[in-house]
Order: structure tokens, then sequence, then C-alpha cells
């Protein structure tokens, strides 16, 4: 579904992937760990056309997208659901929702995706006319996702959706992620709960300072030494 070929992306002067390749399967759920500044971030960015490559290609369902402005990734089906929620904060829930079914293929299945987010998220449809900046982390983080679903994604990419939740929702979230990918939507994940991605993945990628060095199915990742001394603290 997903190839990323190669890719060296900048900023500015500044060198932030080297070299990254990666794929992704139809109905798999891949996650893509490491430390902070891996470049984890900056690979969802430059999938979704926020930034270009230097170099290197990346196609999806077999056409390159690499050089196209973000909302026509959109359209080809990628939804990206960014690191810190960014929800309009001053807008209700269900305004909130609605902004991301923002191409006209989206609108027009507006009213049934809307319902399957709020089976999905029923504390959602509960608050549906409530400010956004007033629901609590764990709902916004809902948000965030329902509105990425919005846009009928076939991939949807998720960055960091555990950070600054409380450790009792953590476990609530990715469960809502893998009742996401049994739904028919292949998932791509950043995160740094190693343990909780590793455990849900079918694949993951290690990234260590802008470059990929290791990879594997999850569950394998998550029982070697190395990773468990380096992300687990065991």
């Amino acid at each position: 579904m997903l190839e990323v070929n190669n890719i060296n992306v900048f900023y500015g002067a500044v060198q932030a992937l080297w070299d990254v390749s990666l794929n992704v399967e139809k109905g798999e759920i891949v996650g893509i760990i490491g430390s902070n500044g891996a470049g984890k971030t900056t690979t969802l960015k430059t999938i979704s056309g926020l930034l270009h490559p230097k170099s290197g290609s990346i196609s999806f369902l077999g056409k390159k997208i690499d050089r196209l402005p973000p909302y026509d990734i959109v359209k080809a089906g990628i939804s990206h659901v960014p690191e810190g929620r960014r929800l309009f904060s001053n807008m209700t829930v269900l305004e909130n929702l609605e902004m991301g079914a923002y191409t006209q293929e989206a609108r027009k299945r507006k009213h049934d995706t809307l319902e399957r987010v709020f089976q999905l998220f029923p504390i959602l449809k509960e608050r549906k006319n409530q400010l956004a900046g007033t629901l609590s982390g764990g709902e916004q983080q809902m948000l965030a996702i329902g509105r990425g679903l919005l846009s009928n994604p076939k991939l949807l990419m998720l960055d960091e959706i555990s950070l600054g939740l409380a450790p009792k929702l953590i476990p609530i979230i990715f469960q809502l992620v893998k009742k996401i990918n049994d739904d028919g939507i292949t998932v791509l994940i950043v995160e740094q709960n190693i343990h909780q991605v590793l455990r849900l993945a079918d694949r993951a990628y290690v990234f260590e300072t802008g470059k990929v060095i290791l990879e594997g199915k999850g569950k394998e990742l998550l029982e070697r030494n190395d990773i468990k001394e380096a992300y687990l603290g065991i």
C-alpha cells in the first residue's frame, strides 16, 4: 500500500532523515519506534506532504505522492493525526469532526462516517456541542483520531497518541486503534510507548538518528534484549 524508498529529508541545511525506507501492506498495523529526535515525526510529515524529500520516493497505492501537496495526499486516502492533537479549541466537538471531512468524497459520506465515529467514541456524541478545549486529555485524543477518520482514509497515520494521557487511558486508546484496524483501515503509528505499540503492531521499524536500524515483527522485537535495554529499561 505504502512504499517509502531511500528518502533523504532536510530542515534547511540540517539533514533529518538518511536513506529511510519502509513499507506498509494493506490491513497491517505498522509501528515506528525510537527515541526523541530519531526522525519518526519527520517521516510522517514527509509522507503526508508537509515536508518533501530531497531525494528518494514515496508511493501510495502504486502512485508517486512525494511531490503532492498535503490536501491531494488526503484525497488519495492518507490521514495524519499529528502529535499534540492540534484541535480547534474554540470550536465544538462536532465542528472539529466536520473539519476532517475536507474532501468532496468525504463530505458526501459525512453523515455515515460521523455515526461510525460516534459508535467508536460514544463520549464524543455526548460531548458533540461542547468546546474541544474543555475536553479531558483522553477525550481530546479521541476527537483528534475521530477527525482523522472523517476523511475516510485507507491509511491512518498516528503520531504519539499516548502522549500526556493518564496511564489508565493508554490501553483503552490502543484497543480503539486495534478496533479501527479491524474495521479495515491500515495503520502506521509512531509511538514512544514501546511496550504498547510492539504488542499491537504486526511489524515495526526502529529509528535512530534519522535512520532505520532494525525492522521486524512487533512481538519479536519486544522480546529482543537490546530493545528491552534501550527502550524499556529492562
